[in-house]
C-alpha cells in the first residue's frame, strides 16, 4: 500500500480537486491511503477569524467566514458534486461545520482570549471540510472511497498547537482501522495536520503537519512509499524565484532533504523526515498539475552522489545573537546556562558558533527575545542584530571533498559573512548575511556549483 497526501494548493478549487482524483486513480491497484489538507489559505482565514474573535473584533471573524470560507467551500461542491441529493446533503453538512465555526468565534468573543486548544479546534475545520468535499466527489467518480476522521488515529500528546504523535497508538490504531478498509478495496481519505489526545481533544501537529500526518500513517502501515504531490516538480539546487536555473534534483538523500527542509526548503516540512527514516520508507514528491514530472525521491541512502552540493537553501527573520563574557574562559557550565535560558523560554537555536569567551548563534522566534537577553545579561555582554538570513549548502558528497569551504567564500567574496557553522554531519555549510544580500548570494553560489546546461559540477 501507498500514502498519498495532497496539499493546499492541490486541492484549492473544484478543478485542483478534479486532478488530485484523476491522480488517485491511477494509484488504484496499490492500496492508497489519501491524506488531505485544507484548501489553499484556508487555514490562514481560520486562524484570521480566530484572532479577530479574541481581540473583540467578532463581526469582522463572522464576515471573513460568510463572505470567503462558507461561499469558497459552497462552490467547490456545486462544481464538483453532479447529483442532486448527494449535492444537497454535502451543502447541510457544510452549513454545519459553518455554523459550529461560527460558534467557536463566539466562544472566543467572550472570553476575549485564544489558548493553544481553542486554536487547535478551530484550525482543524480546514481538513475536516476539504476531505468531506474530496471524499464525496471521489464517490461519484466510482472510487469506493471511505472518509476517516484523523482524530482517531493519529493520537498525540497535550501540546495542542504543536503536538507531538505517539507513535506506538498511532500505529495499533491506523492497523485496527485503516487496513481492513484496505482489505476491503476501500480508499481511505482522512485529514493531515490535525489529531487528538488519549481523551479526544483536537490537536494540530504545527504548520506544514500535513506532510508529518502522512509520514506517521506510512510508517504505523509500514507502508511501501509516501507520496507528496504538491505545486511544484518537487526538490530543486536552489529556490527557482532566486535563480530561474534551478534543476530538478530527482534522488536525495533523508539527510540532505532534512537539512534542505530546515533551512529554508518550503516542499517539505522538516519533521516528515523523521518517521520515514526510522521505517527507512521512501519518500516521493510529485506535481499535482504535472503527474508526468518524475519528481523527486528522498531515500536513505544514494547508491552513487550526482555532484558536490545538491542544493542552496536560505531562510530570512533571523536574529542573531552574541555573547560575550571573560568570565567564560575555561569556565565549567558556561554553555549550559546559555543553553538552559532558551530551554526556559522554549526558543529553538538554529545555528551556533563559539570562541574562547564568545558564542554566537541564531533564532527565528523572537516572541521572548527581550526576555531572553534580559537572563543573559545577568552573566554576559549581550548584543542581537536583526534582519539576518541564513544560506545553506548541501551536499552528502562534500564531506569527502577538499576545497568546498575556499569554493564557497571564493564565490561570495564581496558579500559579508557574520557567522560561519558547519554540521556535524558534514553535509552542510551555513552561512549568516544579512537579508539584502541573499538574492546576490544564493545566486553566485549556484553558478558556482551548478554550471548552467551541465550536471552538477563534481570537481575543481
Amino acid at each position: 500500500m501507498i500514502v498519498m497526501k495532497f496539499g493546499g494548493t492541490s486541492l484549492e478549487d473544484a478543478t485542483a480537486m478534479e486532478q488530485a482524483i484523476t491522480v488517485v486513480k491511477t494509484r488504484l491497484a496499490r492500496q492508497p491511503v489519501v491524506v488531505a489538507s485544507a484548501m489553499a489559505k484556508i487555514t490562514d482565514t481560520l486562524l484570521q477569524c480566530a484572532h479577530l474573535a479574541h481581540t473583540g473584533q467578532e463581526s469582522a471573524a463572522l464576515a471573513l467566514v460568510n463572505d470567503e470560507l462558507a461561499p469558497r467551500h459552497h462552490t467547490v461542491v456545486s462544481q464538483l458534486i453532479g447529483h442532486s441529493g448527494a449535492r444537497k446533503l454535502l451543502h447541510d453538512a457544510l452549513d454545519k461545520y459553518i455554523d459550529e465555526i461560527k460558534t467557536l468565534i463566539h466562544g472566543l468573543a467572550i472570553l476575549g482570549e485564544l489558548s493553544p486548544r481553542s486554536l487547535a479546534a478551530i484550525a482543524s475545520y480546514g481538513e475536516r471540510l476539504s476531505t468531506m468535499i474530496l471524499t464525496a466527489a471521489m464517490k461519484e467518480r466510482s472510487i469506493n472511497a471511505e472518509l476517516l476522521d484523523a482524530r482517531q488515529i493519529i493520537i498525540t500528546n497535550a501540546n495542542f498547537a504543536k503536538a507531538m504523535p505517539l507513535m506506538n497508538l498511532c500505529e495499533a490504531r491506523a492497523k485496527e482501522i485503516v487496513l481492513p478498509l484496505l482489505r476491503r478495496g476501500v480508499v481511505p481519505v482522512t485529514q493531515g495536520f490535525i489529531g487528538a489526545t488519549r481523551e479526544g481533544i483536537t490537536t494540530i501537529l504545527g504548520r506544514g503537519g500535513s506532510d508529518y500526518s502522512a509520514a506517521i500513517l506510512g510508517a504505523a502501515l509500514d507502508a511501501e512509499v509516501v507520496e507528496i504531490w504538491t505545486d511544484v516538480d518537487g526538490i530543486l539546487s536552489a529556490d527557482p524565484k532566486l535563480v530561474p536555473q534551478a534543476r530538478l534534483l530527482e534522488t536525495v538523500t533523508f539527510q540532505e532533504a532534512s537539512e534542505l527542509a530546515y533551512f529554508g526548503a518550503k516542499v517539505l516540512h522538516p519533521s516528515t523526515i523523521l518517521p520515514a527514516i526510522e521505517k527507512n520508507i521512501p519518500i516521493h514528491i510529485y506535481n499535482t498539475k504535472r503527474p508526468s514530472s518524475p519528481g523527486t525521491h528522498i531515500v536513505a541512502h544514494e547508491t552513487a552522489h550526482q555532484g558536490i552540493v545538491k542544493s542552496i537553501a536560505y531562510k530570512k527573520g533571523i536574529t542573531m545573537i552574541n555573547v560575550y563574557s571573560t568570565r567564560m574562559l575555561m569556565a565549567h557550565g558556561f554553555l549550559k546556562a546559555i543553553f538552559d535560558v532558551f530551554d526556559r523560554f522554549e526558543t529553538s537555536v538554529d545555528l551556533v558558533t563559539t570562541s574562547e569567551v564568545n558564542v554566537s548563534l541564531t533564532i527565528d522566534d523572537t516572541r521572548h527575545l527581550d526576555e531572553i537577553v534580559s537572563e543573559l545579561q545577568r552573566f554576559a555582554t549581550v548584543t542581537v542584530e536583526h534582519g539576518k538570513a541564513i544560506i545553506c549548502v548541501v551536499g552528502e558528497a562534500m564531506k569527502h571533498t577538499p576545497g568546498i569551504a575556499a569554493r564557497i567564500f571564493s564565490a561570495i567574496r564581496d558579500i559579508n559573512v557574520n557567522m560561519i557553522s558547519q554540521g556535524a554531519s558534514e553535509i552542510n555549510i551555513s552561512l549568516i548575511v544579512n537579508e539584502s544580500d541573499v538574492p546576490t548570494a544564493v545566486q553566485k553560489l549556484h553558478r558556482e556549483f551548478f554550471p548552467e546546461g551541465g550536471a552538477p559540477c563534481a570537481s575543481d
